[in-house]
């Protein structure tokens, strides 16, 4: 996919997973990466995997100075923004009955506020560009961001936190994209379902905790959920990263406030 040279984009979450993935991709194409992620071991070797320029700013998104440090780094360097995609997030699943406040004000904190504190200053920095084209009397060039919801918005067993975190980022996706319209901003939302992650891998098999949460699905759950995928598997991480690619292209300069389900049907089964 083209026309991404040049493009300074900023990616959270890219240490790992899809949004590893997605940096590894842009770079390929000759974008200009601002990466964070929660880890700074991940991050890094990311960065040495990318092909083009980078910079790296670790520190969980939840920390409401990250969002600014990392579009204020991407001015200071490469003196734009064109592209911001927050993937940055983890599971801490619990009933409702259960769940405690610790779990549902972490959660919310990543995913909901730590999507605003990184989708804020940008939009406001992509806005002030936008008005100083049209002062100059420039076309005004689109601009994009991509956020990243999930099936479980419309509801899931055992996530209330994470459902309602998702449903929030919804709303304020489409919020930015009809404040950022007359500026050319197109903001997008993607709502994931099972995609092979370390969110939805076994946990039985795999070591990977953030803080006091295990990542991953029980194995006697996950199959019996995955046997009633209409595809019958989860997506994969490539499955996961092009169609994120499409909406970050100039493929979609007239999609605006979508929220595009990336499930292989799994929600309408």
């Amino acid at each position: 996919m083209e026309g991404f040279a040049g493009k300074v984009a900023i990616i959270t979450g890219a240490g790992r997973g899809i949004g590893k993935a997605l940096a590894l991709s842009l770079s390929e194409k000759g974008a200009r990466l601002v990466l964070n992620d929660l880890d700074p071991k991940p991050l890094l070797e990311t960065q040495n995997l990318a092909k083009g320029e980078t910079v790296g700013v670790s520190g969980s998104v939840s920390n409401t100075e990250i969002g600014a440090l990392l579009t204020k780094t991407a001015i200071e360097k490469y003196g734009t923004i064109d592209l911001v995609a927050t993937l940055a997030g983890y599971t801490w699943d619990s009933m409702l009955h259960r769940m405690d406040q610790t779990q549902w004000n972490d959660i919310i904190d990543v995913h909901l506020n730590g999507t605003y504190s990184v989708v804020q200053p940008a939009f406001s920095a992509m806005r002030h560009a936008a008005l100083s084209e049209k002062e100059s009397e420039i076309l005004i060039k689109p601009r994009k961001i991509l956020t990243v919801s999930s099936m479980s918005a419309f509801g899931n067993l055992g996530q209330a936190n994470y459902a309602a975190a998702k449903a929030g980022i919804v709303g304020l996706t489409r919020t930015a994209a009809i404040e950022g319209a007359a500026f050319n901003i197109l903001s997008n939302s993607i709502a994931f379902g099972p995609i092979d992650t370390r969110l939805t891998r076994p946990r039985e098999s795999q070591n990977e905790w953030v803080g006091d949460s295990a990542q991953g699905i029980p194995e006697k759950a996950r199959a019996a959920y995955f046997s009633t995928l209409p595809l019958g598997r989860p997506g994969t991480i490539p499955e996961a990263v092009e169609p994120m690619l499409f909406l970050l292209s100039s493929h979609a300069n007239y999609i605006s406030g979508t929220l595009l389900e990336v499930n292989g049907a799994a929600h309408i089964s």
